[in-house]
């Protein structure tokens, strides 16, 4: 049975994340401390999600909301033939789709009612594929219910390139199809991760970093948007049900989560794009005080063990931009510090290079010089 490009099939128990718990990852909010443990977490996630909010109206933020000034015309498009169930109940933060993914496996962490990944369906095409993983049955039948109908009629696939598992983002080792059967995500067998707005809910996002550097192939990317903190919060606000739900009460320190990115593989992690979360209800406002929060879309690579450095280096390397990722007739923005016009050569240094040149993006882009020479 095939999951993100390989899996391994077996009937066993309901899937168990294993806890990777630590002082400093609480310290650092990469943990969320219940006194019942984490799957009370989980529970009450599962509970605001599948049974508080019918729709992203009954939200008390913005955090779980969309502008639509960040969303690529080819999403846009995309989002036409969407079932309207699936749109109502789509609670993410960002766009963390990319363009140009054409033939690639993608993996949607927390896919919800399926929305990215009908959207990723379309962008691989029939050659591509696209699973999602939630713990939340409510959000799964949603996104069950549609997909053949859509891949086959709307999409005019011959086959269903779409699927949605049960289970946990912290153990993609045990995730539950929707025969009952379990399987595995196996090793390097995902071109692309997508999240959006899940991480912070989860209980242990050690686990989930890990999960996801274990699961990508060299080359790959996790794109995803989350919420994030200007500070550390304190571990009352952190498990406050409500403010877990609406995505603030697990949203790490932004220096915190670098940090947590460098300690699980992913060297260099880049913002693509942003924006101020606004809290409009007064009573949560209260409680958070000062702390502000932004929802943010990160890029984080996996490539083989030392070709992403901790800091730039310069090398004396410049790319070319092809020009030939849809959308992006013009120009194309890795981040939201390099932006490169097509057939301008641009200087980089060599963890960008790296990036643009040995990466799912390799086609579009034409990288001179070596790292032989450092400057």
């Amino acid at each position: 049975r095939r999951a993100g490009g390989s899996a391994r099939s077996r009937r066993a128990a309901a899937p168990r994340a294993e806890a990777s718990s630590s002082a400093m990852d609480t310290l650092l909010g990469a943990r969320i401390v219940s006194p019942d443990g984490d799957g009370a977490i989980r529970s009450s996630v599962s509970k605001y999600y599948g049974e508080t909010l019918s729709t992203s109206d009954d939200l008390l933020t913005s955090a779980c909301c969309t502008p639509a000034s960040q969303i690529p015309k080819a999403v846009r498009d995309a989002l036409k033939a969407v079932p309207d169930e699936v749109k109502a109940k789509y609670y993410g933060c960002g766009s963390p789709t990319p363009c140009g993914i054409e033939g690639l496996r993608v993996l949607d962490l927390g896919s919800g009612s399926g929305r990215d990944c009908y959207v990723a369906a379309k962008l691989v095409g029939e050659n591509g594929s696209v699973v999602g993983v939630d713990m939340t049955d409510a959000q799964l039948n949603v996104a069950r219910t549609y997909v053949d109908e859509y891949c086959k009629d709307a999409l005019g696939y011959k086959e269903t390139n779409a699927t949605f598992y049960k289970g946990t983002i912290e153990n993609l080792k045990s995730v539950v199809d929707v025969n009952g059967d379990v399987v595995m995500i196996e090793n390097e067998s995902v071109d692309l991760i997508i999240s959006n707005c899940v991480i912070n809910l989860s209980p242990d996002k050690r686990a989930v970093l890990n999960e996801a550097h274990r699961v990508l192939a060299n080359g790959g990317e996790f794109y995803f948007s989350d919420v994030y903190c200007d500070r550390r919060l304190p571990e009352s606000l952190r498990s406050h049900p409500i403010l877990l739900g609406e995505c603030l009460g697990g949203a790490m320190y932004i220096e915190d989560f670098k940090r947590l990115c460098h300690t699980t593989g992913f060297n260099d992690p880049r913002v693509l794009a942003g924006h101020a979360i606004e809290v409009k209800d007064e009573s949560l406002a209260e409680l958070l005080g000062e702390a502000k929060f932004y929802s943010l879309t990160y890029r984080l690579f996996k490539l083989p063990d030392g070709r992403l450095e901790t800091l730039c280096e310069d090398y004396g390397q410049f790319a070319v931009y092809k020009g030939t990722i849809e959308g992006n007739t013009h120009a194309y923005s890795l981040d939201d510090h390099h932006r490169l016009e097509t057939g301008k050569p641009f200087l980089v240094c060599g963890n960008t290079a790296s990036m643009l040149g040995e990466t799912w993006l390799g086609k579009h882009f034409e990288i001179t010089g070596d790292r032989s020479t450092h400057y």
